[in-house]
């Protein structure tokens, strides 16, 4: 007897469906899985076959094939152990299966306890897609599933509980839809620095319009401290953003039952020890890499300088075009990459570079050759430079209330909503998106501008890709400050969060 029981499996962060067909016949008794499963596929056999047994049920003596079809894609991870047990089961005729249409999934214990598994809410929304009505999931994925708002969630504790279920002796309560509390997770506040204004500035003007940013200043003065804090004055994501962000978070079981859904703006900060394939994403069976975890979020950095040439410059395509495509012989897959890049570092190896005290210990050939694994099209991929000073012991002994993290994100929750105003139609939410459309649309120079601009374009060296990531730093300069125009000020301010001398070398 055949029994075909639909499942979801997992391919880049897009759930589509399974469906697992199990066949019982005459034979030698054996166990075989078909569909291309990987080892972790293969060996629920041996997980199934204790569950059953463990659970009370007796184990088929018969031929057990079972097929997961497509069987054309390779099947991954320990999600299909249920829909296995079930199929097999039900083709015994020891188990009925509802008349709605439904779907399992799983790991199993060797005792039938069921373990969660990842990439819920993909294949939750694809379960929707496909027109499924209930979903019997671990009760640790039961939270995260109703975030997909489409079939009815059955959370499963173990085997018999199903059993009963089915059976009608002890039905299972749908898992309701998952609320955020009260205790939402907040970012380190901007209160807790001192001093730094012009630093302080510069990530407003990048919260404000989504622009990238490159710190650059002597060890101890606040870069990496004040990077952790810019997720705090971001506006708060959409509902289809928080879906995306914990979708990939989901994929990588980055997600947890107590907070499903990723609803503060992610932050990585990956080391600079991270490969290629770590940053961009990949391996045998591709995963999404930092940019992608960082997708609506926060990319940080740290000692930019000491990151692998090969791993910097992986990011240029992402940067360009919000998402990356990995590609390997089993198939190719692609995953958003929609970040803000922020960058800190020290002008040489030993971080005083320039500075009036005389302090560097470099020589110029050894600043040359410590600033060369920064390429030149990646620096021209940055919309703001500013230099970190070291503070003064006046501006660290000070005990004035500086300002929150909330009153900053006022402001910039303010611009945006003017570019949502102005850029509605375009589905531009943010300038540092602004095409070359949205360029000539929103950002029009007058006569004042067009001097200014035509001296620094001389003056300063400017490429095409600089001179548009000016227009639209102005663009948000002047967000800020209310102006339906770019004048001369919010240009002259754009301008001055180029690369420093040593950087244009």
């Amino acid at each position: 007897m055949v029994c075909s029981i639909r499942s979801l499996g997992i391919q880049g962060v897009t759930g589509y469906p399974v469906s697992a067909e199990c066949d019982l016949s005459g034979g030698l008794p054996a166990f075989t899985v078909v569909g291309l499963p990987d080892a972790a596929v293969n060996e629920a056999r041996e997980r199934v076959r204790a569950a059953i047994k463990n659970c009370g049920f007796p184990f088929p003596v018969s031929r057990i094939t079972v097929n997961l079809a497509p069987a054309h894609v390779k099947k991954v991870g320990t999600l299909y152990d249920l829909p296995m047990l079930v199929g097999i089961l039900a083709a015994g005729g020891q188990l009925r299966l509802p008349g709605e249409d439904c779907a399992f999934l799983g790991e199993l214990s060797l005792s039938g306890r069921l373990r969660p598994c990842a990439g819920m809410l993909p294949m939750a929304l694809a379960a929707g897609r496909a027109g499924i009505q209930a979903l019997y999931v671990p009760e640790d994925n039961a939270a995260e599933a109703t975030l997909a708002q489409g079939p009815v969630v059955y959370p499963v504790r173990d085997v018999e509980q199903l059993v009963r279920h089915l059976t009608g002796e002890e039905p299972i309560s749908p898992a309701p839809a998952w609320q955020p509390g009260a205790d939402a997770v907040q970012a380190p506040d901007f209160s807790d620095v001192k001093g730094q204004e012009q630093v302080k500035r510069a990530l407003e003007i990048a919260a404000a319009g989504g622009h990238s940013v490159l710190m650059s200043g002597p060890p101890g003065t606040g870069k990496s401290m004040l990077a952790r804090r810019l997720p705090g004055i971001l506006p708060d994501m959409t509902r289809q953003e928080a879906l995306e962000c914990t979708e990939i978070h989901s994929v990588m079981g980055l997600t947890s039952p107590e907070r499903p859904l990723i609803s503060l703006r992610p932050f990585r900060s990956p080391h600079h020890t991270i490969s290629a394939t770590g940053m961009a994403g990949g391996g045998s069976n591709p995963r999404p890499g930092e940019i992608s975890l960082a997708h609506n979020g926060v990319l940080f950095l740290d000692e930019l300088p000491e990151f692998p040439k090969e791993v910097l410059e992986v990011l240029r395509q992402p940067l360009e075009d919000g998402q990356v495509q990995i590609s390997r012989a089993a198939g190719t897959v692609t995953y958003p990459s929609r970040f803000m890049l922020v960058c800190a570092m020290n002008p040489c190896r030993c971080g005083w570079y320039g500075h009036p005290s005389g302090r560097c210990r470099c020589t110029e050939a050894e600043v040359k050759k410590y600033l060369s694994r920064l390429s030149g099209p990646l620096l021209d991929r940055l919309d703001l430079f500013v230099e970190v000073a070291p503070l003064e012991f006046d501006e660290l002994s000070r005990r004035e209330q500086t300002e929150s993290s909330a009153q900053v994100k006022k402001r910039v929750d303010a611009a945006r909503a003017r570019q949502t105003a102005r850029q509605g139609d375009t589905g531009v939410p943010c300038n540092a998106r602004l095409g070359r459309e949205g360029l000539d649309r929103f950002c029009a120079l007058d006569e004042g501008c067009r001097a200014l601009m035509r001296g620094a374009f001389d003056r300063m060296g400017l490429t095409a890709r600089s001179y548009d990531r000016i227009l639209r730093v102005a663009r948000t300069i002047a967000d800020l400050d209310g102006s339906e125009t770019i004048r001369t000020p919010h240009l002259a301010e754009a301008l001055q969060y180029r690369p420093p001398s040593y950087l244009r070398r």
